[in-house]
């Protein structure tokens, strides 16, 4: 639905009384106001909201998903001092929600004693991370045909991971990619259910912004803009926000390749460090973007379908669009639809990265893929506007 004048002034005084915000963007992301979201003065990082959206889309209790939230932010912090102690007998990580722990896996006896210190838990494996980073290195080399979906290290396994549509898993040219794919390395080929494809979407009523006649979504405030998807609207392009009124022009973009984008903000616009949750759940304040560990629970809210959750199935995948191969990209078992891209992923009060593109629908599910966060605020220098 469209948000009215009403809905715009009443997240103006959401903000100056400190409430949370969910993950989603905000009505009027715009020009640098120092006065636009003064600090919260709330203590609990989950909001009833979004403890709402976890039992919805997780099937937990209020208290199952409080403990999910805190273990998951300890094992967040607890990554890069743990992958430290591993060393290069690092193997990957991963968050277990049936334990609450971080699972280092490790290649020698030795680093797993040094990580078992941090408090992490260990897994012995026979490749290291360096070295299946190498191998996807190799099929990121090669050209991938249409029923080829994506591919990832998948540190639990072990292997890298070639996604193939379940429609094309005969197909010729898929089966010559598999075949070159295994030779490079320790590779293991799985099924989906459907091939990528990016979530922009025609000009339609919603709560968007616009560039031409494509609506998707905006993602995180940052100092002078925010960012989104590099596929909704190529360097130069104006974009209008949801009333219509002018926002800015796209600064940079990149897409295929990469899937990243960010547009300036004038006009009247100001940028807050806040993501909406479209009434579904209680807005939520963006603190940080510590980089979620796979495994960990993780939101979405986007112009379509608004907030959904889900977890964090695999890092550094590289997905196979039709206009072309994107690396790096986190994939997620979050559904969205067209007009979603560009929106916010965000895990607890941290944000993780801005929709892509995905498989399914928000009736029937599917999985999703964003472009980390941090990546982009790296390649266009800028700095996300947190609370």
């Amino acid at each position: 639905m469209r948000r009215t004048t009403a809905l715009r002034t009443a997240l103006s005084a959401v903000l100056l009384v400190g409430a949370w915000a969910g993950a989603g963007f905000p009505s009027a992301t715009a020009a640098d106001t120092p006065a636009a979201a003064p600090r919260s003065t709330a203590a609990e990082p989950a909001s009833s909201g979004l403890l709402a959206a976890m039992r919805r889309d997780f099937g937990l209790t209020e208290t199952q998903a409080r403990t999910r939230l805190a273990a998951e932010k300890s094992a967040t912090a607890l990554e890069p001092r743990a992958r430290h102690a591993a060393g290069n007998a690092y193997g990957g990580s991963w968050f277990d929600p049936s334990t609450g722990a971080l699972t280092v896996a490790v290649t020698g006896t030795e680093q797993a004693a040094a990580v078992r210190a941090t408090g992490a838990t260990v897994r012995l494996v026979t490749h290291s991370a360096r070295t299946l980073d190498a191998v996807k290195a190799k099929l990121d080399r090669l050209d991938a045909p249409a029923g080829v979906s994506s591919w990832h290290v998948d540190p639990k396994a072990n292997t890298v991971v070639v996604n193939v549509a379940r429609s094309a898993r005969a197909d010729n040219d898929v089966r010559a990619f598999v075949s070159r794919a295994r030779a490079a390395g320790p590779v293991t080929v799985e099924q989906t259910a459907g091939s990528p494809q990016t979530f922009a979407a025609g000009t339609v009523g919603g709560d968007p912004y616009y560039t031409g006649n494509v609506r998707c979504s905006i993602g995180f405030s940052v100092h002078g803009g925010f960012v989104t998807a590099g596929h909704c609207g190529r360097a130069g392009a104006s974009v209008r926000g949801w009333d219509g009124s002018g926002i800015g022009n796209f600064q940079g973009s990149s897409f295929p390749g990469d899937d990243y984008a960010w547009v300036n903000v004038g006009s009247g616009w100001w940028t807050v460090p806040v993501v909406l949750g479209w009434g579904t759940v209680s807005d939520q304040l963006v603190r940080g973007s510590a980089v979620a560990p796979v495994g960990s629970s993780v939101c979405r809210s986007g112009s379509t379908t608004h907030w959904h959750c889900g977890t964090v199935l695999a890092t550094n995948e590289t997905v196979n669009y039709s206009q072309g191969a994107v690396y790096q990209m986190t994939k997620t078992n979050v559904c969205a639809e067209g007009g979603d891209s560009g929106g916010s992923f965000i895990s607890g009060d941290q944000a993780q990265g801005v929709t892509s593109g995905g498989w399914g629908n928000c009736s029937s599910g599917g999985e999703t893929w964003f472009q980390p966060i941090n990546e982009i605020l790296n390649r266009y220098g800028l700095t996300l506007h947190t609370a």
